[in-house]
């Protein structure tokens, strides 16, 4: 026990129950201050002290009567979902790409720029002329801007970017810069981990428990564990991509072999499949007008798309790596519920098949047998939809892991 506990201030105990209503506000839809009160156990006049801060600040609003139980007709209350801008940003893939989304997760206007291979301080460049784009179509107060970006990130250290392999940034303190360029709050995270917060948040049904592998630019999984993002001792949980799945595979970014994100990342995709489509004469990879050399991963998702055995063979291979991979995960955590985000994705059945059976395989069946892998149904806006949802849980304590 702490000899010395520390009492909590008036306002921090002000702002915790003004956080509390504003979530079970925002939870509930339409609610009326009585039955916040009974919902939160605050006193009436609590509530009530709460409520008119969140009007005041136009983060809830009065929107009528509601059914009278015999007493006097209440008041409604909700938050509206566009009091509040946020900007959240990707910056994990072949392009940089945000968004302006409302409080429910609206996209509002999206915006992508292609990195072209740009790293260190041009890439840097690019995130600055990205955000400023967005930052000039704000139509409401902006809460912040969130931004998902590959790499270890040491939440202890201002949220810099201990090594990010594919952006060449190494000890980017990009917190602080951004925070000081944009003067709104600003939350950095790991690519992968903010997509887990999409699926976990917006997705289709709640799961204390999930991972979600995140196949991009980059590769790497986003672990929910006991309703919390789990980070690990050095902050790099979920850091799949460089774990290697096949003795003397190729260069990898990182300077090792045979990593998992060089055999599954779309552009380890895109190069398997120029070398497959370089020895077959009649294939829907050869794109009338294009060279092998300007093959792009949109070409391999068309081609399977229109059962090009090639291009499925391709797949398949991903499939089998990207399986192995999971079923590591299964047996390591015993998550039942596994989603395959971002661009792998876009490969539907042939990937996610290939993948379920590889980790029936190479997994301990009692544990597979209890294991649901599925495409996410979010999209490409997984990791700037995470990304808004860290603005949500740390600066309105709108929670998106419960």
């Amino acid at each position: 026990m702490d000899p010395n506990p520390q009492k909590a201030t008036h306002q921090q105990t002000r702002d915790y129950n003004q956080r509390l209503v504003l979530q079970t506000i925002f939870d509930r839809g339409e609610i009326s201050r009585a039955d916040v009160a009974r919902v939160t156990g605050l006193t009436r006049t609590t509530v009530s002290q709460a409520v008119g801060m969140l009007l005041d600040q136009r983060l809830v609003r009065e929107i009528g009567q509601g059914a009278s139980t015999g007493g006097k007709t209440p008041i409604l209350l909700n938050v509206p979902q566009n009091a509040r801008n946020l900007i959240g940003v990707d910056l994990g893939s072949d392009a940089f790409s945000g968004a302006i989304v409302d409080l429910r997760g609206h996209v509002r206007h999206r915006l992508s720029l292609p990195l072209e291979g740009r790293q260190g301080q041009d890439a840097l460049e690019l995130a600055y002329e990205l955000i400023d784009a967005l930052q000039a179509r704000v139509t409401s107060p902006l809460l912040g801007v969130g931004v998902g970006v590959p790499g270890v990130i040491n939440p202890t250290k201002g949220s810099s970017i201990h090594w990010a392999v594919n952006l060449s940034w190494l000890d980017l303190p990009l917190r602080d810069l951004l925070q000081k360029r944009y003067q709104v709050p600003v939350y950095v995270a790991n690519d992968s981990q903010v997509a887990a917060l999409a699926e976990s948040f917006f997705g289709e049904q709640r799961y204390r428990n999930l991972i979600v592998i995140k196949v991009g630019r980059g590769v790497g999984a986003g672990i929910v564990i006991d309703g919390q993002l789990w980070k690990g001792d050095n902050f790099g949980a979920g850091e799949i991509g460089h774990v290697r799945v096949l003795e003397n595979g190729p260069r990898c970014n990182c300077g090792n072999y045979g990593c998992l994100e060089a055999l599954v990342s779309t552009g380890a995709i895109t190069a398997r499949a120029r070398a497959a489509a370089r020895t077959v004469r009649k294939t829907r990879l050869r794109v009338p007008g294009k060279t092998l050399a300007a093959m792009t991963f949109d070409d391999v998702v068309k081609a399977n798309a229109e059962n090009d055995p090639t291009a499925r063979a391709v797949v398949l291979e991903t499939g089998k790596y990207l399986g192995i991979a999971t079923a590591n995960l299964v047996g390591a955590l015993n998550i039942a519920h596994i989603f395959i985000g971002d661009q792998g994705a876009r490969f539907g059945p042939t990937l996610l098949d290939e993948v379920r059976a590889t980790v029936r395989q190479c997994a301990f069946n009692t544990l597979t047998e209890n294991t649901v892998i599925e495409l996410s149904a979010i999209g490409d806006d997984s990791v700037i939809l995470g990304a808004s949802a860290l603005l949500l849980n740390y600066e309105l304590g709108i929670n998106a892991l419960r």
